[in-house]
Order: C-alpha cells, then sequence, then structure tokens
C-alpha cells in the first residue's frame, strides 16, 4: 500500500470511529442528566474534555492574529455553550434514541450550508435527497408523542443546534486552511469551556460534587474524553486526509449506534413513524453522499 493510499485509509478510519465515539455522547449524556440538569452536565463534560487536550495547548502554540482568534471566539461561543446547551436540553425533553436519528440530519444539513454559504449547488439528486431527509426528521418528531420519553420539542431543540453547529463547522474551515486540526480544536474548545465556566455558575448555580454517583462521574468523563476531545480530534486530522464529501457518509455510524444504545441499553422504544423516519434519513444521506455529484469543500470538520 502507496504512502498515500495508507493515509487515506487512515483518514477514514479515524472519521468512522470517531461517528462511532459521537454516536454514544447521548447515550452518556442521559445517564448523567438522571443525577444534574443540563447546564451542569455540559460544564463537566466539556471540562474532563480539557483533561486530554491540556498538554497540546503547550505544544502547539496558536499562531492566530487578532481577526482569527474574533473568528474563533465567535465560532467556540456558538460550537460550546450555544449548541451544546441546546442539544442537550433537548435531549432531557426526548430520547436518546430519537435524539440519534435527528443527528441524521447533519449531513444534509451540511449540503444546504455549502449551497448557502460556500456558493455551491446542489444537483437533483441532491434535492431529493434533501426532500427525504426532512420528511424522515419530521415523522420522527411528529411520532414523538406515542412512544413514552419523546417529544416533538425536544427533537425540533436537536435539529436547531444542528444547525447551529454548521455556522461553529464552517468558521472551524476558514481556520484550518491557515492553521492545524489539533490548534483549531485544543483552543477553541478552550475558549468554549472556559465561557461555560464562567456562564453556568452564575446563571445555574454551583454544579453538584457530593451525591454524584459513581456510574455518572464515569459517564460525564466517557462524554468528555471520548464523546468531545478524541472526536473532534480524530474528524479533523482525518478530514486533513479525505474529502468531506466521502467521509460525509460515516456519518451514518452516528444515529445508527445512538438508537441501538438507547433502545437495547436504556430499554427505550422507537414507534413505526420513527422507524420510517430513521430509515429516510439514512437513505437520504447514503443517496446524498454516494450518488449526488454536488461537490462539498474538503476539510470541513463536524464536531
Amino acid at each position: 500500500m502507496g504512502n498515500l493510499a495508507k493515509r487515506r485509509a487512515l483518514g477514514f478510519g479515524a472519521c468512522a470511529l470517531a461517528s462511532s465515539l459521537w454516536g454514544c455522547g447521548f447515550f452518556f449524556g442521559k445517564i448523567a442528566l438522571a443525577e444534574m440538569g443540563v447546564a451542569h452536565m455540559v460544564l463537566y463534560r466539556f471540562l474532563f474534555a480539557m483533561v486530554p487536550l491540556a498538554p497540546l495547548l503547550v505544544t502547539h502554540r496558536p499562531g492566530l492574529n487578532m481577526r482569527e482568534w474574533g473568528v474563533l471566539g465567535v465560532a467556540a461561543f456558538l460550537g460550546v455553550p450555544v449548541q451544546f446547551l441546546l442539544q442537550f436540553y433537548g435531549l432531557s425533553l426526548t430520547t436518546v434514541s430519537h435524539a440519534s436519528l435527528m443527528v441524521g440530519t447533519m449531513p444534509v444539513i451540511l449540503a444546504v450550508g455549502a449551497t448557502l454559504f460556500a456558493h455551491e449547488r446542489m444537483d437533483r439528486v441532491g434535492w431529493v435527497a434533501l426532500v427525504g431527509s426532512t420528511c424522515g426528521a419530521a415523522l420522527i418528531a411528529l411520532g414523538g408523542h406515542a412512544v413514552g420519553g419523546a417529544t416533538m420539542g425536544g427533537d425540533l431543540l436537536v435539529v436547531v443546534s444542528l444547525v447551529i453547529a454548521l455556522f461553529w463547522i464552517l468558521m472551524n474551515k476558514q481556520l484550518m486552511e491557515r492553521h492545524s486540526a489539533v490548534v483549531v480544536t485544543a483552543y477553541g474548545l478552550l475558549l468554549g469551556t472556559l465561557m461555560l465556566v464562567v456562564w453556568v455558575p452564575v446563571r445555574y448555580g454551583m454544579p453538584p460534587v457530593a451525591g454524584v454517583s459513581l456510574k455518572a462521574w464515569l459517564a460525564l468523563a466517557a462524554s468528555g474524553v471520548l464523546c468531545t476531545a478524541t472526536t473532534t480530534l480524530l474528524w479533523n486530522w482525518g478530514l486533513t486526509q479525505v474529502p468531506a464529501s466521502q467521509a460525509g457518509v460515516l456519518l451514518n455510524m452516528e444515529p445508527l449506534i445512538g438508537s441501538l444504545l438507547g433502545v437495547f441499553a436504556l430499554g427505550e422504544r422507537l414507534g413505526p413513524k420513527a422507524w420510517v423516519g430513521g430509515a429516510l434519513i439514512l437513505a437520504a444521506v447514503v443517496t446524498l453522499t454516494t450518488r449526488s455529484k454536488t461537490r462539498v469543500r474538503e476539510h470541513m470538520p463536524v464536531t
């Protein structure tokens, strides 16, 4: 195997592993939410994420100019406190399996974002995939009332958080054209974590320490180290080796693993509409990433 082929294989492997770990995020989050509020859970998640990232802050100097620090700051604000507080508040109102399936709309959201903000055009197949994915998300949301613990409001908040994540993605992509994935990831997550450290205690009080079970601490540590720090580094590095348009299909693993964990590990149930909606979303994503001739610019990270 040549060097180029080996690097591409490693890139696809990194993206696949990142997507699989992301699929566990809602599962771990739901465990922690049983013992604390959304804001405190998100704060702990990012504090744990900074543990493995801290050495990278020492070994990698940022080298950003003032304008780039501004872009990184806005991206961190949207991508960490805004996106995650909304997303996990939505999770608190719905089920892990429903939230995971709604994340299946993300590749299509990326395609629409590229069309609107990167002046790219989707072909007919791409628009058909978009319509199919939208119908799938609507079926999941509308079918939520029939399944214990799932609500339309929670499902829709997860989708809103994904739209916000799009702007985080596009801004990070811009910065990664001049700076390494390690720098953008480590310093971006640091800024976002500092925002949470300032905001959460003032708005919601100090996070709980006493009375939190070992199970919850382990879930928080796993969500921070595995589902935040590791995934972001893996995905951003992977997209420096392979085109985002080709790696995008690997995002299918996130809703698949997340929904399976919800059903088999937490005993959640998916109603008939949710199963049909999930199938439509996955079919749309596969169609968009394998059949559509729409070109998505490379090195677009997902977090």
